[in-house]
């Protein structure tokens, strides 16, 4: 593929992210540093989009301008029809970081609970949310315990489910399961599907791992090395349900091959 830029059309639902000619340019004491270049990306209701690309490319800056963490200096982006500081202030998505981010004080309850404290819920309502979406991670009974209690994947589950507490429509993932070792990994793979299938989030998740990025998404956007382009958007023919060893397929295994080639790709453009 060429490293002219793809807009990926074929949303599940009504559009809820939209990025038209986003470019994104730090300044930095050696001089500017263009992190995204004329990046086009339409996310459907529904989606769950995986990004991938080398360290580097953008993958990250891309969803933290979605959450309004950084502001882009060209081109638009809008979340639910609106500007990312405005979707962020109507409480539009959750964001689950590389690292769980607990407080190491509060109990997993107390910790799913914050977000609520600080909007204002009612105490009734923080109790009944913090119980639901324990349940929803698999973690009932676990909410009187400390995050020292948890293995690395419980803590992981908590950060979703805090990220879930208050309902918002989309779900933004850093890789969230890059430090656990595989076998958690393909357990908590599985968990996150099963999750977007009975919730309907709308998912953008950041990933290094390929097999990752084919197993879990419906749409995959390939970056380029820096500066952050799209060099291709994968529209995955896979079911929506999705056993692990499906990884085994035909099809699964060609989708990887596309994806490991528009990394070529991305990276022989910068030769």
């Amino acid at each position: 593929m060429t490293s002219s830029d793809v807009i990926g059309d074929g949303v599940t639902g009504q559009a809820v992210i939209e990025a038209r000619d986003l470019n994104l340019v730090f300044q930095t004491a050696d001089g500017p540093v263009q992190a995204l270049r004329n990046v086009n990306l339409t996310i459907g209701k529904g989606d769950f989009v995986s990004f991938i690309g080398p360290s580097g490319c953008g993958k990250t800056t891309f969803l933290r301008c979605i959450a309004a963490l950084e502001h882009p200096t060209g081109g638009t982006l809008s979340v639910n029809g609106m500007t990312p500081d405005e979707a962020r202030r109507k409480r539009a998505y959750g964001y689950v970081f590389q690292a769980a981010g607990l407080y190491p004080w509060r109990t997993i309850a107390g910790n799913i609970r914050l977000p609520l404290e600080i909007m204002g819920f009612s105490r009734d309502e923080q109790e009944q949310r913090v119980a639901d979406v324990l349940r929803l991670v698999d973690l009932e009974g676990f909410g009187r315990k400390f995050p020292w209690q948890l293995s690395g994947g419980m803590q992981q589950r908590a950060s979703i489910a805090r990220a879930l507490a208050f309902d918002a429509d989309i779900l933004l993932m850093d890789e969230p399961f890059g430090a656990l070792d595989e076998i958690v990994r393909d357990r908590l793979n599985e968990e996150l599907l099963k999750l977007w299938a009975r919730t309907g989030k709308t998912i953008g998740f950041v990933t290094h791992s390929i097999p990752e990025a084919v197993y879990l998404s419906t749409k995959i956007v390939v970056m380029s090395p820096r500066p952050g382009r799209i060099t291709d958007v994968i529209e995955s023919p896979l079911p929506r349900e999705r056993p692990l060893d499906i990884r085994e397929s035909r099809t699964f295994i060609e989708i990887a091959h596309r994806v490991r080639d528009g990394l070529r790709a991305g990276h022989g453009d910068e030769m």
